[in-house]
């Protein structure tokens, strides 16, 4: 109707500002009205260049008109975002990503079908930044790191909730969603406790989910090597202001040495929303049964662990003057160890972890910026066979279809309060916070971790970026009371603390996208696993590491400059440097066993077409690994040296189908990412995806 009436000697006003209000008062101006909008795979294209870097493109390249964007199809409905709602995730406060005071990384839904992932772990293989050490296929078990941190020093959270498992960051990426089931991935690197909490120490992952903007169905099967087969089905009901997606999968391989494994999940997520309130909600279910390898020692060749995961959230948004953000959460995670499958009584672990959450925050805008301020509840506990203190108030626990009680206990409370305000001018963005943090298991009162970021706009498409932010880790509960063959915790561990500094540069076009980035971590106390001269065993200490390393993503988008048609649409180049050193020399001489990272990491990209509806996406790793391991085989000692690794996607898209090959590890080449634990070969799988 509007449209019609407004026809007439109508004069377009391009809008390019971004903001939070709704369009209302410019419809008022009696005028037509093209607002620049950007799709996805505009904003955040591919292998991951950064959100702020992308946001730097002139937003006319991409403005549509209401009947343009009218007339796409559900599946270009489903990517497109408006520039007001475009937000990014390195502040407690949304800002706009063309105001973004830190680099994130962002792995976005054009990027995930093209690739030839079967996990969200293969998935962050595409980061340069991202350490991903897996036990074998399809994200069985996998430990994650960022910016030279381990496994335990990442907070992941699923659509903002924290999910991170106080037992073992083994654990953390259990997740009950698919593949298919993600939006994007946004990969915040460096400190960032102020911003996400306490076990934020070396970064954050969100997971962001697919929402859904129209009732639909879809199906995907799959087969392939090592007698893998399965598939996943979705999907979405709309009905006015609600919205509901669920999703389910089954994956089961016969593996290779002891690897076979099955892994089901079914995940819900339902929203509401309207003018004052959004509510959303979400609730998943995961189990894993796998053959475990050598995974924990090379005492045994048939070692067997079984994961069970729940993880449950409700959060709202009430949008008036004061937006106000409340949050909470429950997420359970059971885990079964076996040293010897055919004989689990032999030497079997049981764990059961409960995490409860709630948090609660508050920000406003006005003359002076934006502020924000919140509290922040987390409750960590364990019931164990061998972790935590021994249980002496006369309770019996029993594990769960099991014959056995839970002979072990602990728990902790961590309580943190946060300020931030942000100063937003026309070429400056300010984010300067502090959280004020109490852990029941750590001495003393509340303690203050502050940060600033600055990002500072030169030219049009250039901005710079400087970061000082100080972050801290309680101990996982492995870190305290593991005792296992050749292992041993420490339960007086202190809390790592570090002081994190980063320097960046971007820059961004139509056709390029770039960056630079340099960090320095200064760490005290850092916890590792050691072997203390003339000792048999390991055990957890705190020692104090340095990290120091610089990281560069430079992407071609040749779609964005001539067109779909292009034979190669995009290519993509990122390599990050690590170098970690212990900072005390008596520390260094004690400790015999050497630092365990990736000192450099190279990933390229490439993604072209070949024929019609056929692409080809190429994505090739080469990493080189500081640190040495016992090889059980050879009985000799083995550097994880340098090691390359080349994946292939062949793709055919059809508006209600697409058929794909996907071939891991092209090159066949074995390689160790894990001590004694040897990576599969060439994997292939085939697959069908029905879209209704």
């Amino acid at each position: 109707m509007f449209k019609k009436l407004m026809k007439l000697k109508a004069e377009p006003i391009h809008w390019h500002q971004f903001t939070r209000k709704h369009d209302a008062i410019f419809r008022s101006l009696g005028k037509e009205m093209s607002i620049g909008v950007l799709s996805v795979s505009t904003l955040l294209n591919a292998t991951p260049a950064s959100a702020a870097a992308e946001m730097a493109i002139d937003a006319d390249n991409y403005a549509t008109s209401d009947e343009k964007t009218e007339s796409a199809t559900d599946a270009d409905v489903d990517s497109v975002i408006t520039l007001e709602s475009m937000e990014v995730v390195a502040s407690r406060i949304p800002m706009p990503a063309s105001k973004a005071v830190r680099l994130v990384q962002v792995i976005n839904r054009k990027e995930i079908e093209a690739s030839s992932a079967q996990s969200v772990n293969d998935l962050l293989k595409l980061s340069a930044g991202v350490d991903v050490r897996q036990r074998g296929g399809f994200g069985i078990q996998t430990d994650i790191g960022v910016n030279g941190g381990n496994s335990d020093q990442l907070t992941v959270l699923l659509n903002g909730v924290n999910i991170t498992n106080p037992h073992t960051g083994h654990l953390t990426v259990d997740l009950p969603v698919n593949v298919d089931d993600i939006e994007r991935i946004e990969i915040l690197e460096g400190g960032a406790s102020r911003v996400y909490g306490s076990s934020a120490f070396s970064g954050a992952i969100n997971i962001v989910t697919r929402s859904g903007k129209r009732n639909s169905v879809n199906a995907i099967l799959m087969a392939g090597s090592y007698g893998t087969w399965g598939g996943n089905a979705n999907g979405t009901i709309i009905s006015k202001n609600f919205s509901n997606r669920i999703s389910a999968g089954h994956t089961e391989s016969d593996g290779n040495c002891n690897n076979d494994f099955t892994k089901s999940n079914i995940y819900w997520q339902g929203a509401f929303s309207s003018t004052l309130l959004d509510v959303k909600t979400q609730a998943g279910f995961s189990t894993m049964n796998y053959g475990a390898n050598t995974f924990y020692g090379t005492g045994s060749k048939t070692q067997y662990e079984e994961n069970r995961r729940i993880i449950t959230s409700i959060q709202a948004e009430y949008k008036g003057k004061v937006h106000i953000l409340p949050q909470v959460y429950w997420n359970r995670s059971l885990d079964h160890y076996v040293w010897t499958r055919s004989n689990p009584e032999a030497y079997q672990n049981f764990h059961q972890t409960n995490v409860y959450g709630a948090n609660i925050s508050a920000y406003t805008t006005w003359a002076l910026g934006k502020t924000a301020m919140g509290f922040e509840y987390r409750s960590e506990n364990i019931l164990s066979t061998r972790l935590g203190k021994e249980i002496q108030d006369g309770k019996s626990y029993k594990v769960p279809n099991h014959d056995e009680y839970y002979k072990y206990k602990d728990s902790r409370s961590n309580y943190g309060l946060y300020l931030e305000h942000d100063i937003l001018l026309d070429n400056i963005s300010i984010s300067l916070g502090v959280l004020a943090n109490k852990n029941t298991s750590v001495d003393g009162g509340m303690k203050l971790y502050p940060g600033i970021d600055v990002s500072w706009k030169l030219t049009e498409g250039i901005r710079v970026y400087g970061s000082f932010n100080q972050s801290l880790r309680t101990p996982t509960f492995t870190d305290l009371y593991y005792d296992g063959p050749g292992l041993k915790g420490y339960a007086n561990l202190k809390p790592e603390k570090s002081t994190d500094y980063s320097v960046g540069i971007n820059y961004g076009n139509r056709l390029i996208s770039a960056q630079l980035k340099g960090f320095y971590r200064k760490g005290t106390d850092m916890i590792d696993w050691v072997k203390v001269k003339g000792e048999n065993i390991h055990t957890t200490a705190n020692s104090d590491i340095d990290d120091i390393g610089a990281e560069a993503l430079v992407r071609l988008n040749f779609a964005n400059e001539y067109g779909a048609k292009s034979f190669i649409q995009n290519i993509t180049f990122s390599y990050c440097y690590n170098y970690k050193y212990r900072v005390n020399e008596e520390q260094a001489e004690l400790y015999v066993s050497q630092l365990q990272f990736l000192r450099h990491k190279f990933v390229t990209s490439l993604n072209h077409r070949i024929v019609s509806h056929l692409t080809a996406q190429w994505d090739m790793q080469l990493k080189n690994r500081n640190g040495s391991f016992f090889n059980a085989v050879t009985e000799q000692e083995q550097k994880y040296g340098t090691f390359a690794n080349l994946d292939l996607r062949l793709n055919w898209a059809e508006p209600k189908y697409d058929l794909y090959i996907s071939l891991n590890n092209v090159l066949n080449h074995k390689y160790y990412d894990i001590a004694n634990v040897e990576q599969p070969g060439i994997w292939v799988m085939g697959g069908v995806k029905i879209k209704y």
